[in-house]
């Protein structure tokens, strides 16, 4: 058994290269091998996302405060809300963020397979962001 104390991993800047505005990432755990799941806490500041992106074997997110945006590749832009659970399949090109007007958190869970747990790709334009 392991417990990961609240805070006991340094919280960090999402890397510019793969989001658009402010975004927070709180690491909270990467199992050992030969566990392959890690999961993280992070924040959006209105009107910040992601890059477009895959996963390998596929994300969860669990929304968990206020408003954001999810939208897969060729799918409309959807809202989601606290408490709501969006699934990504593997290999599915999606992005997710806030709204433009309301802070979003959400626990992302994923495994890593290969080379990594993501492949970033191009960033989401402010007209993709708007639907």
């Amino acid at each position: 058994m392991q417990i990961i104390r609240s805070g006991s991993t340094p919280s960090g800047p999402g890397p510019q290269v793969y989001f658009t505005g402010t975004v927070r990432i709180d690491p909270l755990f990467q199992m050992p091998d030969p566990g392959r799941t890690s999961g993280a806490h992070v924040t959006f500041e209105p009107g910040a996302r992601t890059a477009w992106h895959t996963h390998p074997a596929g994300q969860t997110i669990i929304i968990t405060f206020g408003r954001g945006r999810v939208q897969r590749d060729g799918g409309p832009v959807e809202e989601v809300t606290a408490g709501d659970v969006v699934i990504f399949p593997a290999g599915e090109k999606h992005w997710h963020g806030a709204a433009p007007d309301t802070a979003m958190s959400h626990i992302a869970i994923q495994e890593t397979l290969g080379e990594g747990p993501v492949t970033w790709l191009e960033k989401v334009s402010d007209a993709e962001y708007a639907g």
